[in-house]
């Protein structure tokens, strides 16, 4: 006998799991109810329409009610919300959005996959009509109406998140004067502090203005205009685009009785299958497992809850399958820059007490003699007894991407940072380098983990004794130094090094800077074989100055806490 199987909300997970039923069980009744007009639709890709890159609106739409119903025989009702569920007698009510009108239907086995919703704060103003969020084609094509028709000249994006960026980069590109607003000192929370730096510079230079730690507290409309008070002064811009976040939307999984978690997400086991047998969950409402740790989260992502609902699928038909966690990888496109993140991030490595280190490299995408060669900055994470790769972050330009994909790879098997130097990995002159970036990150982690060096991070260094009780040496040339240095850091070249050793005292620990790193671990290795003590900055001046620069990219990168050293020196 057939299953009959009811499926709450389209898009990633729910759409996922009815073509993979149907694709298991050609003979199973399939009801998709979706509470707006769009069952599939592209909603990474929204903010590209509303900027203009994606030029086509049609082509946001993955799949219609009567192309799905065509090629996976699923009965597709739209504007159809699912109000409550029966889980006795396993019936959910539907009401139609337009009608009201409400039925009643039965189910063997009921899939949710409800989403999550903008978080929409208590403050002031907010029902303006100037205000916009975004998660679905209507919002999209609000904002859209509002940019197109209205010819707005300014707007603030509140929330530095994926979406809050993209909005930002979208709304310059169509010619807006744009403001990010963000309570945090950084956006993109995935990424640590450190990386994050480039990321407010860049856009910056792109002419973005960046707020951080910066909270909105009220929104006023007047004469056509949005004056924003926040913490730290008032903005009158034409629009404003909240995104400061999303929420499971589970009020309907609450009603029924299944067990949530503390933040309101569905609590599932490995199979998806919530606290009733005959009820399963996907995407962006369920709790997850982090992959790396093994505690429990909320990770809104497209790749997981389309994963989710062919699992939940696959258990349904009978077949076993099981989600084994979530990984967090993710990638962002920010301007010019790729920003992407894969496992733990050093905040998160902190606050659950992980005995961890880190590594920064900055490596160029393909050899550099061959034209077009662009910078990137890798942060890797791993624990110190072992060298398993815990966490990985990249922010630069081409072959980022394909970079951060091998290293979510190698976490999701178990690798250690000396896997990553023998990965044999694809090298012709236009995509990559002999050595790879990748192999790179686990060459300098494993000289650290072997004591062929140590080393010392940007925020050791307000701690170095500056009594001539150590060595300060800076390894790069004398016109670099002459451009920017470290206040109290001496300049000898690396490659004068040998000559001029007898300058250093054997008996003072020697600190070694350079530009990325490469040259001081030259130093050290040098040095350290003829008898001195020596560490080398991770990441070099340019890390250090990213986050400290001379020329501040904002109060936030500007050297807080640093005492009265300065980059720019």
């Amino acid at each position: 006998m057939s299953k009959k199987v009811v499926i709450v909300g389209g898009v990633a997970g729910g759409a996922s799991a009815a073509a993979r039923l149907r694709r298991l069980d050609e003979h199973a009744e399939i009801i998709m109810f979706e509470k707006g007009g769009y069952i599939s639709f592209a909603n990474c890709g929204l903010p590209y329409y509303i900027g203009g890159e994606i030029e086509e609106r049609d082509a946001l739409l993955l799949q219609t009610p009567e192309s799905f119903r065509a090629r996976f025989n699923v009965d597709v009702r739209i504007n159809s919300e699912v109000m409550s569920i029966d889980r006795a007698n396993k019936t959910v009510t539907v009401q139609d959005t337009k009608t009201g009108k409400s039925t009643t239907e039965s189910y063997d086995n009921l899939i949710l996959s409800p989403g999550a919703e903008p978080i929409k704060p208590p403050i002031n103003g907010l029902d303006s009509d100037r205000v916009f969020t975004l998660r679905n084609i209507p919002d999209t094509d609000r904002i859209k109406s509002f940019v197109v028709e209205k010819h707005p000249a300014s707007a603030a994006v509140v929330g530095g998140g994926y979406i809050g960026v993209e909005m930002a980069e979208n709304l310059r590109a169509a010619g807006l004067d744009v403001t990010i607003i963000e309570m945090q000192n950084q956006v993109i929370a995935p990424l640590d502090y450190d990386m994050a730096c480039e990321v407010h510079k860049h856009i910056e230079d792109k002419g973005v203005h960046l707020l951080l730690e910066t909270a909105m507290q009220a929104v006023q409309e007047q004469d056509d205009k949005l004056h924003v008070e926040s913490s730290k002064g008032v903005l009158d811009v034409d629009m404003l685009v909240l995104s400061i976040g999303v929420r499971p939307e589970t009020k309907l999984a609450k009603e029924a009785g299944l067990k949530l978690n503390d933040r309101g997400s569905i609590v599932v086991d490995e199979n998806m299958r919530t606290s009733d047998s005959a009820i399963f969950a996907a995407g962006d409402a369920v709790e997850v497992t982090d992959f790396v740790t093994g505690t429990k989260g909320f990770v809104p992502l497209a790749g997981p809850a389309n994963k989710q609902g062919r699992i939940a699928a696959d258990n349904i038909c009978g077949i076993p399958s099981r989600y084994t966690g979530t990984q967090g990888s993710a990638i962002l496109k920010v301007f010019d820059l790729t920003v992407a993140t894969t496992g733990l991030n050093e905040k998160t490595a902190k606050r659950l007490g992980l005995d961890y280190d880190k590594v920064f490299t900055t490596s160029v995408s393909h050899a550099g003699y061959y034209p077009g060669a662009q910078s990137m900055a890798v942060k890797t994470l791993f624990e110190k007894k072992t060298g398993k790769i815990l966490g990985a972050q990249i922010v630069g330009g081409e072959g980022s991407d394909k970079r951060s994909d091998v290293i979510a790879t190698a976490i999701r098997f178990g690798a250690t940072v000396k896997d990553l130097t023998e990965l044999e990995l694809s090298y012709a002159p236009p995509f990559s380098s002999a050595k790879d970036p990748v192999n790179m990150a686990g060459y300098v982690a494993e000289n650290l983990l072997t004591g062929k060096v140590k080393h010392f991070h940007w925020h050791d260094v307000e701690t170095l004794p500056h009594d001539g009780s150590v060595t300060l040496l800076d390894a790069r040339t004398s016109a670099e130094y002459a451009q920017g240095h470290i206040d109290g850091f001496i300049n000898i070249p690396v490659d004068e090094l040998r000559a001029r050793m007898g300058e250093l005292d054997k008996g003072k620990p020697v600190y070694v800077t350079c530009q990325v790193g490469l040259r001081g671990y030259i130093a050290c290795r040098m040095l350290g074989q003829h008898g001195f003590n020596c560490a080398n900055l991770d990441g070099g001046f340019r890390l250090y100055n990213s986050v400290f620069g001379g020329e501040p990219i904002n109060a936030n990168c500007s050297g807080a806490g640093m005492g009265t050293q300065g980059a720019g020196k």
